[in-house]
């Protein structure tokens, strides 16, 4: 078997409902996606959900480097590829495109075996825990509620809040969540999440706070992604255990984290290089006992990694309809992801609907790196209603 090239299709669509926290409170609906399938002499096709910025990267590093090659030493042809950015790094678009590339090639290779992937990557289960992910500092009292009952209804117990801009919004959001994952009829998790936009003594300072009042599982990166010192000043600060790591894209730069004590919970997803890089991080914590939690994906693909690890604790699902072109071999049951036995990914987009939504360049009010970080962040607090910039001309 032998890779014969790549094909991609650009769409963009509204989801169901805005997605916004402490850097972009304002919220996006409309986004995108790029559909890439890697294909075969041999008629077997990978598929995986890729970023618009990545699309020229993705064609170019599978035309130079994989075009004749078998598909199925899927982590040969992932350390191909990072070495060949060994100059650039791997960071950015070009992690981005790697990431892409590694998810369909372990598609294919499970395509190849007929197995289902998580079947494929040795996991002994099809199950996988989920938590509730709203990414809702725009949603207003009632919408929170209503998202967190409608995941409460499917045995979803544990929830994750955007906050950092207002303590008191913080805490009544807080409250209404935590109701509504009760209708479980299960003890919430209550979970946190403020994106970098404190320092760590604002973290500390804040987290305590709310401390007060809820038991937090987790504070999720309450301080710089990088910063070490910081996350593990948070850490020592307070009660719940610091996660971060999603915002982080090769094995060398989660390292210092966890050799320093900074990460509590390792968070890991697609964006960690791909499913192979994912893994990568996963042992490395694994030597250290630390937890993996996933993160968010279309289509939750990423839980066939998830269900491989035998220190992951719980997937975020966001729910907003990114499946939108695809069809999708699992399903949620009492508040688990439960995997299917589709051969590869179990995701089969559709063709007709990929048609109508895909375009030839994103519109501007799509655009690519929409998540920027909020004035003030680290320095001084600019709460709900204030100017997102002031002092330019």
């Amino acid at each position: 078997m032998k890779i014969t090239g790549v094909r991609t299709t650009l769409y963009e669509y509204d989801m169901l409902r805005p997605l916004a926290d402490a850097n972009g409170p304002a919220g996006r609906q409309k986004t995108s996606g790029l559909a890439v399938f890697i294909d075969t002499d041999e008629g077997v096709t990978g598929v995986a959900e890729g970023g618009a910025g990545a699309r020229g990267h993705i064609h170019s590093y599978v035309d130079n480097l994989l075009v004749g090659r078998d598909p199925r030493g899927v982590k040969g042809l992932w350390k191909r590829i990072v070495e060949f950015v060994f100059k650039e790094g791997n960071k950015g678009i070009a992690s981005s495109a790697i990431s892409t590339i590694d998810v369909a090639l372990w598609d294919l290779k499970a395509k190849a075996d007929n197995q289902p992937l998580w079947k494929t990557l040795g996991a002994s289960t099809r199950m996988v825990k989920g938590y509730a992910s709203g990414i809702d500092l725009s949603l207003s009292d009632e919408e929170i509620g209503e998202f967190y009952e409608s995941m409460a209804a499917q045995g979803i117990n544990a929830g994750k809040l955007k906050v950092g801009l207002d303590r008191e919004s913080d805490l009544r959001r807080l409250g209404i969540m935590r109701d509504a994952l009760a209708t479980s009829g299960k003890t919430p998790v209550l979970l946190i999440d403020s994106n970098e936009y404190w320092s760590p003594k604002q973290a500390i300072r804040n987290i305590r706070h709310i401390e007060e009042k809820f038991e937090i599982t987790w504070a999720e990166e309450p301080a710089r992604r990088w910063d070490h010192y910081g996350l593990r000043k948070v850490s020592e600060g307070i009660t719940a255990a610091v996660a971060t790591g999603e915002n982080l894209q090769d094995i060398s730069e989660f390292t210092p984290l966890i050799a320093n004590g900074g990460v509590d919970i390792v968070q890991v997803g697609s964006g960690t290089t791909g499913i192979t890089g994912a893994m990568k991080v996963a042992d490395l914590a694994y030597a250290f006992e630390i937890p993996v939690a996933m993160m968010n994906c279309p289509a939750n693909f990423m839980a066939h990694t998830a269900a491989a690890l035998p220190n992951h604790m719980m997937m975020e699902m966001v729910a907003v309809g990114r499946d939108i072109a695809m069809n999708v071999d699992h399903k949620v049951e009492d508040g688990w992801i439960v995997l299917g036995d589709s051969p590869g990914l179990g995701i089969e987009y559709d063709e007709e609907k990929l048609a109508s939504l895909s375009v030839d360049q994103l519109s501007p009010d799509t655009g690519i790196g929409l998540w920027g970080r909020r004035r003030g962040a680290g320095l001084y607090e600019v709460g709900f209603g204030e100017p997102e910039s002031m002092g330019e001309e």
